[in-house]
């Protein structure tokens, strides 16, 4: 496996200079950030990008994540023209030699939780979401972590009222046509495209959400019988659900070789419902066995990029929330010495 790490580019205080001092680091996960979601990426700037890394002694393994519009979840008449123009930035980066893009297909928005900054017992920081808290918002009137804040206050009623129209079977409907356009381009290009799983996998706020669980993930992956067509699989996004069995759905994965990528993230669940607390990546101080995690990969020879996600805040630093330096350095340390291990013992 090749260990990568998430950079938000030069704004980023965590810089490519301490990423490259992590042992064992390869790789480096990052995106575009200044170009509207449903615009073509140009070429040039993805070669410019990628030089920055490459001067860094890195390598751009990963693009997390080309956008989709809302156009093309909600099957919107316009969204040829989006899907056209994502299409281009597919072929784009292809003749940069990018290997994986990293994408999702959420309604309105990304990951979301209910506190950025929730301290846990051993005095550290960390993402966590109270599913009692969340159900108490007003998704029309509040910013949630996670939201894509570029939306006005009346673009998002706009959006919740033209959701109400999308049911889980029309999202998959919309999916659809958009894998069955995208996959020939990427496979043409040479890049492996990897869908990631809803954060969390359920509904909230009443919005359709569908790549949840290891039956999503075959229904997925018949869409479009490809290795370009898979998943990131993030086990800390599908812990999330008590249902889930985050280790066996990998190792389902990874039998039909269709994991492009890997999210090595511990989570911890709490109380009685879906509430969680992102934990420090060791086994012990989550859900998570992240030993199998590592061992199902070395059995299956699973030669791709991996990245530790979201770590805490500890040792007083102050940065991006889930995405500070020293838990995350930590996090792909452990990873890799349990990465040595199960290598050793084959």
């Amino acid at each position: 496996m090749e260990m990568t790490f998430r950079w938000y580019g030069e704004s980023d205080p965590v810089s490519l200079d301490f990423i490259r001092q992590i042992p064992g680091m390869k790789g480096i996960v990052s995106a575009i950030y200044d170009i509207p979601v449903g615009e073509s990426w140009p070429l040039e700037k993805i070669e410019e990008l990628k030089q920055t890394v490459e001067k860094a002694g890195l390598e751009l393994s990963v693009i997390e994540s080309v956008p989709v519009h809302e156009d093309i979840k909600l099957g919107k008449p316009s969204r040829d023209n989006y899907i056209a123009n994502y299409k281009e930035t597919i072929r784009n980066l292809g003749k940069a030699g990018i290997p994986v893009v990293c994408y999702n297909f959420m309604p309105i928005f990304d990951w979301t939780r209910s506190d950025l900054n929730y301290k846990l017992e051993d005095g550290s920081y960390a993402l966590i979401f109270d599913e009692e808290e969340v159900n108490k918002m007003d998704p029309r009137t509040l910013s949630l972590p996670g939201w894509d804040e570029s939306y006005t206050s009346e673009e998002m009623n706009e959006l919740m009222d033209e959701y109400k129209e999308v049911d889980k079977e029309k999202l998959w409907e919309n999916l659809e046509y958009f894998i069955k356009e995208i996959i020939p381009v990427a496979e043409e290009a040479g890049v492996l495209m990897a869908i990631h799983p809803d954060d969390p996998p359920y509904s909230i706020f009443g919005l359709p959400r569908i790549i949840t669980d290891s039956e999503a993930l075959e229904r997925f992956t018949n869409i479009y019988d490809s290795k370009n067509n898979g998943v990131t699989l993030c086990v800390g996004s599908y812990a999330s659900d008590p249902k889930n069995d985050a280790v066996a759905i990998l190792k389902e994965m990874l039998e039909k070789d269709r994991v492009n990528f890997v999210h090595a993230r511990n989570i911890k669940l709490v109380g009685e419902g879906k509430s969680f607390e992102e934990s420090a990546h060791l086994s012990e101080k989550g859900s998570i066995d992240m030993y199998e995690v590592v061992k199902a990969l070395t059995e299956h020879d699973f030669t791709g990029p991996i990245r530790p996600d979201h770590g805490r805040m500890i040792w007083g630093e102050e940065g991006r929330p889930g995405y500070g330096l020293y838990d995350r350095a930590l996090g792909a340390t452990y990873l890799n010495g349990l990465y040595e291990a199960t290598q050793k013992a084959k």
